[in-house]
């Protein structure tokens, strides 16, 4: 194994949480392949310098906070990167019920503010709303009745 290279992935590995796929495709434009890549990735494994796990968390948590991203969104993104099954489910535990509602109801206040300066009648500023927020990745379920209490107020 080369150490430069794998110096390389580790500082890599440790400037952010990266999924495993990240971490194969750089090794891959060092010219690193197959077996190698595979050693390469179980020894920064070994060195807890890379985890699917906590990179689930990691993005979970902050894909909710930052940008106000659904789950059904950031699960989406999560296995589209590759991620494991498990650890797409402890991502999720990272996302709080109650912060979670909050941050959808805060999104649609702030875009229910910029609808309504554009014309149209309760209807379509509830529809653009509900479509606005499935477009973010959040249930359908909770966007129905998260938009009801807005509308209600």
């Amino acid at each position: 194994m080369d150490l430069v290279i794998f110096n390389k992935a580790a500082a890599f590995c440790a400037y952010q949480e990266r999924s495993h796929q990240e971490v194969r495709e750089r090794l891959r434009k060092w010219n690193i392949w197959g077996a190698d890549a595979d050693e390469m990735i179980a020894e920064l494994i070994a060195g807890n310098y890379l985890s699917e796990e906590r990179f689930a968390k990691a993005y979970s948590g902050g894909k909710s906070r930052m940008k106000h991203w659904g789950r059904l969104k950031i699960k989406q993104e999560l296995q589209r990167r590759g991620v494991s099954r498990y650890s797409i489910e402890q991502g999720m535990k990272e996302i709080g019920e109650e912060e979670y509602r909050d941050g959808l109801k805060k999104l649609l206040e702030k875009k229910a503010a910029q609808l309504a300066k554009s014309p149209g009648n309760s209807l379509q500023l509830r529809t653009r709303l509900v479509r606005f927020a499935l477009g973010k990745g959040y249930e359908m379920d909770l966007v129905k009745e998260v938009v009801d209490e807005a509308m209600r107020e």
